[in-house]
């Protein structure tokens, strides 16, 4: 999202309500989560333990990083996947534009810092991180901004450095309406890998993989999942 969602939406419970005004804004978007928190943060509490291929994604990434790398999970959520690559040994902070997702966030990994701020206009230096990873959340970026959104990634990865983008596959976005009964709905954009890929290489990545799962229906899932890892090379050409 310009933001938060670190784990699968696929898993909430949604009832379409076409009459529900869900503009793609960054205001729309914090108060989504904002509202949400508690309960999402309680739902998805063990998700990662439940899904050892994407543990084994994250788990691949932080050794391509490097223990002490700095890293940036951007639109952190609840901090699930920070903590994840903090214990693997990476300087990891978490940025998200939703104030009560970063609460549960502090609360649950209080060794880890947590600031809150749009992934479009980072507050990082140029080439100043080891790594970035944008877990589900780059998925309410409307697809106009996808350049920008990457040029920025880019801009404040140092050259070498590694970007983990995970998103759910497909052509249609996902609506959801009053989750968990709260009064508000919000849209989430699904991406074909190869399309991300293309629009990474323009931003100046080089792919390094691309893995895509199938939904586990187990879990109420409806749609394959990407996860794909690109590297900021060390000379433009490279």
């Amino acid at each position: 999202m310009t933001t938060t969602p670190d784990a699968t939406p696929d898993a909430i419970s949604d009832t379409p309500d076409p009459t529900s005004v869900t503009p793609g804004s960054v205001a729309a978007t914090r108060a989504f989560y904002d509202v949400i928190a508690e309960d999402y943060a309680e739902r998805f509490r063990d998700e990662l333990a439940a899904k050892p291929l994407e543990r084994a994604v994250l788990g691949a990434y932080a050794e391509l990083v490097g223990a002490g790398g700095r890293v940036a999970d951007l639109g952190c959520g609840p901090g699930r996947v920070t903590g994840f690559l903090g214990a693997r040994g990476l300087d990891v902070c978490g940025l998200d534009l939703s104030d009560s997702m970063l609460a549960v966030a502090r609360r649950e990994n209080p060794a880890i810092r947590f600031e809150r701020g749009s992934m479009l206009e980072l507050g990082f230096a140029d080439g100043s991180l080891a790594g970035v990873v944008s877990f589900y959340s780059s998925i309410h970026t409307p697809v106009e901004k996808l350049p920008a959104l990457f040029a920025e990634f880019h801009r404040v990865l140092v050259p070498g450095g590694h970007l983990l983008l995970a998103f759910q596959v497909g052509d249609e976005p996902r609506h959801f309406d009053r989750p968990w009964g709260h009064p508000v709905a919000l849209d989430f954009e699904r991406r074909r890998p190869e399309r991300m890929a293309e629009l990474l290489g323009a931003a100046g990545f080089a792919m390094l993989s691309c893995t895509v799962r199938e939904p586990d229906a187990d879990r109420g899932e409806s749609t394959p999942h990407a996860f794909l890892i690109a590297r900021r090379p060390t000379t433009p050409d490279a």
